[in-house]
């Protein structure tokens, strides 16, 4: 059922991952859908025609560099260019960084800010004007259990994703009564790309095999002892963007195999 039709979508960081299982996700429920990300662009291309191809919507890709705050506005801008509307707003890009606050280097302090935060921050302020003269918008935030509690290490990260729970609650509490929400999605541990490069880097620091660090060190903090399923999160995403969640605004929601009920 095509939940979401003549809905416009905009997903930052949706070339891959995460992103990409919410772009395809909202696709098939109707939404036209604007990519964002980097990556090859060859294979970018492939990507968007075979999920327009599949969908039977509109599929476009903008490059925008998500850390740069004219971009955002720039992206924004193309996607009601595109669609004439940006209905859904997902703010989903994010990069890591690991290591002691003191050792922190500053550039990768500001990186992660510029990316996570403020990006969001910027995406909001350009999509919330069209949202409000429509009366209608969905915006989701996709943070982390990250954003409900902290872990050693990953100061920048942790303050990132905590900060945008903070602006989720904020901006809902702002357009509460001009139908639109504004949602945090707050995954645990996901197989991703970034993720296996941690089991790899772990295993070989330990010297143990890749199986005991995904139970032992990544899943030790998720009791469920399984990662979360992109199509998971997905699917969640698709369900705030519809109308049987329009009293769902300025939520936290963990979904984290249990790791925040501790």
């Amino acid at each position: 059922m095509a939940i979401l039709k003549d809905k416009s979508a905009l997903v930052t960081g949706s070339t891959s991952g995460i992103g990409l299982g919410i772009a395809r996700a909202l696709a098939r429920a109707g939404a036209n859908v604007m990519l964002n990300g980097f990556g090859d662009p060859a294979a970018i291309e492939r990507l968007r025609g075979e999920l327009a191809a599949e969908t039977g919507v509109q599929v476009l890709h903008h490059p925008a560099d998500v850390s740069v705050a004219r971009e955002v506005a720039a992206l924004v801008r193309a996607a009601e260019a595109a669609f004439g509307t940006v209905d859904i707003l997902v703010n989903n890009a994010g990069i890591q960084f690991v290591a002691p606050v003191d050792e922190f280097p500053e550039e990768r302090w500001d990186a992660i800010q510029d990316v996570i935060l403020n990006a969001s921050f910027h995406a909001i302020k350009a999509a919330l004007p069209g949202m409000k003269r429509r009366n209608w918008g969905r915006i989701v935030n996709v943070t982390s259990a990250h954003g409900l509690v902290a872990s050693p290490f990953k100061s920048a990260y942790v303050a990132a994703k905590h900060g945008q729970v903070g602006l989720t609650r904020s901006v809902a509490l702002e357009v509460a009564e001009a139908n639109i929400t504004c949602n945090a999605v707050c995954p645990g541990y996901v197989r991703t790309a970034i993720v296996e490069g941690q089991i790899e880097s772990q295993a070989r620091a330990h010297g143990l095999s890749p199986e005991r660090v995904i139970r032992e060190v990544i899943l030790a903090t998720q009791p469920t002892k399984r990662f979360v399923q992109v199509e998971e999160i997905a699917d969640l995403v698709v369900f705030l963007c519809g109308d049987s969640a329009r009293s769902i605004t300025g939520a936290a929601i963990a979904i984290d195999g249990g790791w925040t009920a501790r």
